[in-house]
């Protein structure tokens, strides 16, 4: 899959069951482009991404990965998902990663061009945490 957006291909993965609540609409997976990081629907997820494609940035272990990638997708929402951000950055955190770090890792890499500003976002975020 292709990201409708900027045309860079797309991550697909199974949303976690205790995750899927927190995302607008049903979809039981989603995508993630790797390079403006927008969040999509998708049509044929896995239950073992590889979000290192992304970034390495990205945490290689899945239990982090996951519910970062998810979160990093909100970002363009944070008004209106600001405590489904802080629960998926808990879990980031529980799973041994630093969420903030990932953040600032992924605002500073060159191959990844956000749709949403990641530095201004952080100064919210921090806010939040």
């Amino acid at each position: 899959m292709d990201c409708p957006e900027c045309g860079s291909p797309v991550v697909e993965f199974e949303v976690p069951v205790q995750f899927q609540e927190l995302l607008p609409g049903d979809e039981s997976g989603v995508g993630i482009c790797t390079h403006c990081l927008a969040l999509h629907p998708a049509g044929d997820p896995t239950t073992d991404p590889d979000l290192q494609r992304i970034s390495d940035a990205f945490p290689s272990n899945s239990d982090a990965a996951v519910p970062m990638a998810l979160a990093v997708g909100l970002l363009d929402r944070f008004a209106l998902y600001r405590s489904e951000i802080g629960t998926l950055f808990e879990a980031v955190e529980r799973a041994g990663t630093d969420p903030m770090l990932v953040v600032d890792r992924l605002a500073s890499d060159p191959t990844v061009d956000s749709h949403v500003d990641l530095n201004g976002r952080r100064r919210q975020l921090e806010q939040l945490l």
